[in-house]
């Protein structure tokens, strides 16, 4: 009789051991990767003007989140507008302007838990923005009419304007298509393009398109 109680007892331990296995080598896994900051908007091209980007995993079984900036894969959709090291170092490249993506990616060949996931792939991504601006491309000039108070800022980034300042000028890369977006200062109001946009658009018309800037350009804008 004792003999049977002790080969039960075995056998249920055995039996536990089994069950309980596979929960004590479950696998952390990565989920997902988020890039800081999501968004950098560069000036004109300067190797002195760069920013630091990070990449944080976020995994699950346990939830945690871990800086993992230098075990991802960096690169840049347009390298010759924004280059990125292989530790996220990122600059404006000086050939090219408008806006880009840059990547963070981790192939997952193994778990934590050394369990193969061959083929997961996870990335995260953030954008770059270099501005359009030349020392010697096409003025664009911002003239401000009216009583009121607002700001004018471009996209791609280069110029931005207050309505104190009555009239700004930037130079862009010739060709380089531009949109406007005037905004008034509380309690003041948008009273409208004047020439200069080729067409506008947005909520109230408040954003002047220019097609292509090939030659200077002025464009008045009236805040009330």
């Amino acid at each position: 009789m004792k003999a049977f109680i002790f080969r039960g007892a075995a056998l249920f331990g055995v039996l536990g051991l089994l069950i309980a296995g596979p929960s004590c080598a479950r696998d952390q896994q990565l989920v997902s990767i988020t890039v800081q900051p999501d968004t950098e908007n560069f000036g004109v091209a300067d190797p002195a003007l760069n920013v630091q980007l990070r990449a944080l995993g976020t995994y699950i079984h346990p939830p945690v989140t871990k800086d993992i900036t230098n075990q991802v894969t960096w690169a840049s959709n347009t390298p010759n507008m924004v280059t990125v090291t292989p530790t996220g170092l990122a600059a404006p490249a000086g050939f090219a302007c408008g806006s880009t993506l840059i990547s963070a990616t981790v192939n997952t060949n193994h778990s934590v838990g050394n369990r193969s996931s061959s083929g997961a792939i996870v990335t995260g991504f953030m954008t770059a923005n270099v501005a359009c601006v030349s020392a010697s491309g096409p003025i664009l000039t911002v003239n401000f009419a009216g009583l009121g108070a607002g700001n004018v800022v471009s996209s791609p980034p280069g110029l931005s304007c207050t309505s104190s300042t009555v009239t700004c000028s930037v130079s862009f890369v010739s060709g380089t298509p531009i949109s406007l977006t005037a905004t008034p200062i509380n309690p003041s109001t948008f009273g409208g393009w004047g020439t200069g946009c080729d067409s506008t658009s947005g909520t109230g018309q408040n954003v002047c398109n220019i097609n292509s800037l090939t030659a200077n350009r002025t464009v008045t804008v009236t805040f009330n």
